[in-house]
């Protein structure tokens, strides 16, 4: 099949894409709960003629694509499947069937493609094998806290692999467009709670206590001037206090102690360990103040790097079916994925595929997401074309 058939194949290939999708987001399921649909990516896979493995990652479904007679490099390709619990509110006919559950971040358009492009690969000549990756749980942890992209990788969902390529709906960028980009394309995001422990009292006698409200202003004022006057500002990073709560329920009681809860994104370890470092730095000024603080980190997905070597050949793919004026330089997301983790195995690229719906940028994780199909078809035929391309790359490198 010639690069411009995949492109010519995918778009044939649309309507049975678009009826894909609008299923999946009929019937979404949440994290490490997406039984039926594993089920259905199973059955498709082994309908296109890969060797299907289930619950990888507990939930997670591979399909093995393997020539006979041919020895080449095993080309990954990664969708995520689960949803977020939030209730929809569109005007679709398409709309969620399960209650509370909705694909609010574009998972149901990513299986979609992944699938199509599945196809599109078992209907051509390959210099080596293809791997689909159907993930679960990418918007959640378990009670151990671990993703599915960490599940599937304790059950070697890429051993053997050479490269992983994925994408994601991306409600900024135009159909037809992709966004693509080497190195840090999406940050890395953690959370912290700060408990600060002072010494309650009655409001009529602030000099017999230990005002953990007024620590806590001080503490909050210091974090937040980590990034200004801490951080070198050629690196981006982000750190946001979203609650401050206090012990005490009236107005003229001093509380016994406040909780401060935010999060934090980077782009680089060097910087997340370092905002790690200047956020103890800052809770210490309650000792001085007369309190004390524990801090607990919630460490989540690290940063999303992009290999250069294999994003120049999904870059360089792109432009040859859609054209250089439609493949963007976007900026880094501050978006956080457990792609980061499979990319951190093997040499990984992760595209962004336009999804905007006619000016209207509808914000992920709103019940008013939604996706504009029309450009669906164009990320299927970039993956396949990046599959290719990059088992020819890996055998001349050998």
């Amino acid at each position: 099949m010639p690069t411009d058939n995949f492109l010519t194949r995918a778009k044939a290939l649309e309507s049975e894409l678009i009826e894909m999708r609008r299923h999946l987001h009929e019937n979404p399921e949440l994290s490490f709960h997406e039984f039926q649909t594993a089920g259905l990516m199973k059955d498709k896979l082994e309908a296109y003629g890969y060797k299907t493995k289930a619950q990888v990652g507990k939930t997670g479904v591979l399909g093995e694509l393997t020539r006979k007679g041919v020895d080449g490099p095993i080309i990954a390709i990664r969708a995520d499947m689960d949803g977020l619990p939030i209730d929809e509110d569109n005007p679709n006919k398409y709309i969620s069937k399960n209650q509370g559950v909705m694909h609010a971040c574009g998972h149901d358009g990513h299986m979609a493609c992944g699938l199509t492009t599945a196809r599109m690969l078992a209907e051509a000549e390959l210099e080596g094998s293809v791997r689909m990756v159907m993930q679960p749980a990418e918007e959640a942890t378990d009670s151990d806290g671990k993703s599915g992209a960490w599940r599937m990788l304790e059950d070697d969902a890429l051993d053997g692999a050479s490269a992983i390529i994925g994408l994601h709906a991306d409600a900024s960028l135009k159909a037809g467009q992709v966004g693509i980009i080497p190195g840090p394309a999406m940050a890395a995001c953690d959370g912290f709670k700060v408990t600060i422990q002072g010494k309650g009292g009655h409001g009529a006698y602030p000099e017999t206590t230990v005002d953990p409200v007024v620590v806590g202003a001080q503490v909050v004022q210091a974090i937040q001037q980590i990034i200004s006057r801490r951080i070198s500002a050629l690196e981006p990073a982000i750190i946001t206090i979203g609650s401050f709560q206090s012990s005490s329920t009236r107005g003229n009681i001093i509380s016994d102690y406040v909780t401060l809860e935010g999060s934090f994104r980077s782009f680089s370890q060097k910087v997340r360990e370092h905002i790690i470092a200047e956020i103890d730095r800052a809770c210490s000024i309650a000792r001085i103040m007369g309190g004390d603080y524990k801090i607990e980190y919630e460490l989540g997905y690290p940063c999303t790097v992009n290999n250069p070597e294999i994003t120049e050949v999904m870059r360089q793919a792109a432009i040859d079916l859609i054209g250089a004026e439609n493949v963007i330089a976007v900026q880094p997301k501050t978006w956080s994925e457990d792609f980061s983790m499979f990319a951190e195995k093997v040499p990984g690229a992760f595209m962004f595929l336009g999804a905007e719906i006619d000016g209207d940028t509808r914000s992920h994780h709103s019940p008013q997401f939604d996706l504009n199909e029309s450009g669906l078809y164009v990320g299927s035929a970039i993956l396949a074309e990046t599959a290719r391309r990059l088992m020819t790359h890996f055998k001349n490198k050998a």
